[in-house]
């Protein structure tokens, strides 16, 4: 189930977030966290399976598209269909607007089932 990031979910969605190739370092991780608590525009979400978060979804929102930046799932749950999961959720959440890739997502976006207009 996808949950809207809140600061008290701030370590786990550091944590998560961490996965990612370019947000390894503290300093970016945090200047990145704080574009999200900061701008309206830019909405984390994370993926709970049973009790555990153990994915994140990171986009910026425009009137007409949205861009995921991040896309990150917990490596030991890594295979069990989460990203394709949170991506077909967050569709359903944006509904007309037209999903758009990063350089970093791009290659996992491909591989996801897309609605019409998408990519």
């Amino acid at each position: 189930m996808l949950f809207r990031y809140k600061k008290s979910f701030e370590k786990i969605a550091m944590g998560l977030m961490s996965f990612m190739p370019k947000e390894r370092e503290l300093k970016k991780l945090q200047q990145t966290m704080h574009i999200y608590e900061e701008n309206p525009d830019w909405q984390l979400f994370l993926w709970k399976k049973e009790d555990d978060f153990v994915g994140l979804l990171g986009l910026q929102v425009e009137e007409e598209s949205y861009t995921i930046h991040h896309i990150s799932v917990n490596p030991s749950h890594r295979g069990e269909g989460i990203g394709h999961e949170m991506i077909g959720k967050i569709q359903d959440i944006m509904q007309e607007r037209e999903m758009r890739a990063t350089e970093e997502t791009d290659a996992f976006l491909k591989k996801c089932p897309v609605k019409k207009g998408d990519l």
